[in-house]
């Protein structure tokens, strides 16, 4: 072989390395003395800086408010009023009388007016307070699911980010080698090429992971309304147990406690009692009680002064309502209606939660089978490789055979990470669906814990 040839591929080779550098800058190693996030700082910052969440505290702020002064549906209508007049009769046998009587007047009026509708409208306000707390307890605990998801996400990211650089070291050294051989007369042309291919595409498949990574956690930060250029290292490993749970004790246990079983529930109840009210403030007597007070000074003589008190008591007794047909007596009906569909609601809702909770509970049991293959297969893709690599030193293995080795090594190494990912998001949503924290579904449901590497 020339040494023309010989010296162009040196100096190939000392450019390839070159443009390898910035990749370990740019690596997650290259955050390091950057801030170190944890799951549950992560948790922590995303329940305070949430901006929907703040909004839902502030509704349930005011809901809270309404339900400490139930009184104020009761609290009487209070007018006061001032006044001042004049009068004169046009024509007098003297004439037309410039100074005719002026007089001034105060007024204080209380009114106060009942029905039989309003202790259910008083528990009607106590019933949207509930609504508003549960409501507020259900978003949070979402947004913390969802931070938690996207943590385990950029976890196994950043362990994706590991494996590749290993991929890249070994394509990298795998190249060194063949360029040495090469030099020496041993290998050809071809295989020299090829391995500095496999390192260009080990180089992309690295660069492009690490932009995506590092483009994902900086809204993972966004999100925790902490600046986007924040250099993080993100903190913990993934660790998955094994769940063996029996659907239908779990849907006894913890299907009524679930948020959106409450709600309907409480729903139900707000109908029923609307229903009431709107049947007995549209049918029931209403009461209304009236008290005023009257003070005038003038007319006549202007130091005298008078004062009244009148009070008025009122007993009115609606007709209509009870006409079937009438505005109002629709109203009722429909009231009634809502009830009843609002109990279908229930049914449907506890239907698909059912649905839901076996699902998740057959899907991890087949998720688990999932992982234990992807963990054989990549203890054999790495078997295979070291036996490839082997063969290659000693000739009797093709370059591309060794490429499509490494290409294995790789492909099992990613399809753990997923299938590990995928369980533990399974039991985010089965700790969702149940409402407990998915810790705690851990501890209740022991299993085979294994970390993920």
């Amino acid at each position: 072989m020339n040494d023309t040839r010989r010296n162009l591929f040196c100096v190939v080779s000392f450019y390839l390395g070159l443009a390898a550098l910035p990749l370990s800058a740019a690596s997650p190693s290259g955050t390091e003395g950057g801030m170190i996030l944890s799951l549950d700082d992560a948790v922590l910052r995303a329940l305070e800086n949430n901006l929907t969440l703040k909004k839902d505290l502030i509704d349930l702020s005011s809901a809270e408010y309404a339900a400490d002064r139930l009184w104020s549906e009761i609290f009487p209508a209070i007018s006061a009023s001032a006044g001042a007049s004049f009068s004169s009769p046009l024509f007098t046998g003297d004439g037309f009388d410039p100074d005719g009587a002026g007089q001034f007047s105060l007024g204080l009026g209380i009114s106060l007016g009942f029905n039989a509708g309003i202790p259910y409208a008083m528990k009607n306000i106590r019933l949207a307070y509930q609504t508003k707390m549960l409501n507020y307890e259900d978003a949070r605990n979402q947004l913390e699911i969802q931070t938690t998801k996207d943590f385990y996400s950029l976890l196994a990211e950043r362990d994706n980010l590991v494996y590749l650089t290993d991929i890249y070291n070994l394509a990298e050294r795998q190249l060194a080698r063949n360029q040495t051989a090469f030099n020496n007369g041993i290998v050809g042309e071809l295989t020299v090429m090829q391995s500095r291919l496999s390192l260009e595409n080990a180089r992309y498949n690295l660069s492009a992971a690490n932009l995506a990574y590092t483009s994902r956690v900086g809204e993972l930060l966004a999100a925790l309304g902490i600046d986007q250029d924040t250099q993080a290292v993100l903190e913990g490993k993934i660790e998955i147990t094994r769940i063996d749970a029996d659907a239908e004790e779990l849907i006894r246990n913890y299907l009524p406690q679930r948020p959106d079983i409450v709600s309907r529930r409480q729903e139900i109840e707000r109908l029923e009692t609307e229903e009431k009210q709107i049947t007995l403030s549209a049918r029931g007597p209403s009461l209304n009680l009236s008290t005023q007070w009257t003070g005038r000074n003038g007319g006549q003589s202007a130091d005298t002064f008078t004062d009244s008190l009148s009070g008025t008591a009122t007993v009115s007794i609606p007709i209509d309502p009870w006409i079937p047909g009438t505005s109002k007596s629709q109203s009722v009906q429909n009231a009634k209606l809502a009830v009843d569909k609002a109990k279908l609601d229930l049914k449907i809702a506890e239907d698909s939660a059912k649905t839901q909770i076996r699902s998740l509970v057959s899907n991890l049991r087949n998720s688990w089978d999932s992982i234990e293959i992807a963990r054989f297969s990549q203890r054999v893709a790495e078997r295979s490789y070291e036996l490839t690599e082997q063969g290659f030193r000693n000739g009797t293995v093709e370059s591309l055979t060794l490429e499509d080795a490494r290409n294995n090594l790789a492909n099992a190494r990613q399809r753990l990470l997923q299938s590990e990912l995928a369980y533990q998001t399974m039991i985010l949503d089965l700790s969702a669906a149940l409402n407990i924290n998915w810790k705690d579904l851990n501890k209740m449901i022991p299993g085979e814990s294994r970390e993920s590497r």
